[in-house]
């Protein structure tokens, strides 16, 4: 049998390929602006303003330690949610701003809710968190 003669620069070639292929991929997908009718987000954003409430430092207990499941009973869940949101309404009903994604962000991470719960058990025939009482 006769032993094959190996190139040494088809062994480099094989070594440096991957980052060659990477630097050509990377180099196209910078090139593409985030704007492009190509890009998924090919929408423009939607400018909202600051929510002065600070959702962030707030104590979800009010909702957590009544919304339960896997039953997730309605009547508890739905004044939890109003116990903890009615104070913040102007600002949670208000769609200039972001006040009720970032609420309902940090619901969902502390509670562990699925998605769209409390729009399944307590949306009213009026959109946007209905309190009772005046705030």
């Amino acid at each position: 049998m006769k032993k094959m003669d190996s190139n040494p620069c088809f062994f480099l070639f094989l070594l440096l390929l991957p980052s060659i292929l990477f630097t050509a991929v990377a180099a196209t997908a910078a090139t593409v602006p985030a704007s492009s009718p190509t890009s998924p987000s090919a929408c423009p954003p939607v400018e909202a303003e600051y929510c002065p409430v600070e959702f962030e430092f707030m104590n979800y207990s009010i909702i957590t330690s009544k919304c339960k499941g896997p039953e997730y009973p309605a009547n508890l869940c739905c004044s939890a949610l109003e116990e903890f949101g009615c104070p913040y309404a102007n600002y949670i009903n208000d769609l200039t701003n972001n006040c009720a994604s970032i609420m309902f962000t940090y619901i969902h991470l502390y509670g562990n809710y699925p998605s769209g719960l409390f729009a399944s058990l307590c949306v009213k025939e009026s959109s946007g968190l209905q309190c009772s009482k005046p705030n």
